[in-house]
């Protein structure tokens, strides 16, 4: 494969890969090793790269691997999973604060999941990814994800709208 092909054909998912990372690795720095090893083990594979049905599925994968095998390993005992992009410029102050409290909680609610609920919120609601891309991400059916995913958006759910309510019902 050209380096050309390559970059056409790798490129438009490496911020998706990064993200990933970055949900699982937390760092800033560790996701962006994570996202370079990626592209690199990717690219030191280009040849046969192309026989995957779904080059991104297969990356997103090998991301998914790398990064639990670092989460998993002794040097991360530091890191831990945090999503925060969230941004809007157009509301008050105190709706910001809020906004950024709301964050905080499903951040907080998230790291409490187990790790494959994780994956999948992040896969399907983050990242936009079709049931059928998650399962085979995941090595699971389309229905346990399903099941999987619904369990974790109850539970944030469930949560947050226990954090909200004050403890007042």
């Amino acid at each position: 494969m050209t380096q050309t092909n390559f970059l056409k054909l790798v490129m438009p998912f490496k911020d998706k890969i990064y993200r990933l990372s970055k949900r699982l690795l937390v760092s800033k720095e560790e996701a962006e090793d994570a996202t370079q090893e990626i592209l690199l083990k990717l690219w030191k594979n280009n040849n046969s790269i192309e026989k995957y049905a779904n080059v991104e599925a297969f990356s997103m994968t090998m991301t998914k691997n790398l990064c639990l095998d670092r989460l998993k390993s002794k040097q991360a005992q530091n890191l831990k999973i945090v999503h925060s992009n969230y941004q809007d410029h157009n509301v008050s102050l105190q709706q910001q604060i809020e906004n950024t409290d709301s964050v905080h909680w499903v951040s907080k609610i998230m790291d409490e999941l187990p790790e494959q609920q994780k994956i999948i919120v992040q896969l399907r609601d983050i990242e936009d990814y079709d049931f059928s891309d998650i399962a085979k991400v995941l090595d699971m059916n389309e229905t346990a994800v399903r099941v999987a995913l619904s369990r974790a958006r109850k539970t944030i759910r469930e949560q947050l709208t226990n954090k909200h309510s004050y403890g007042l019902r």
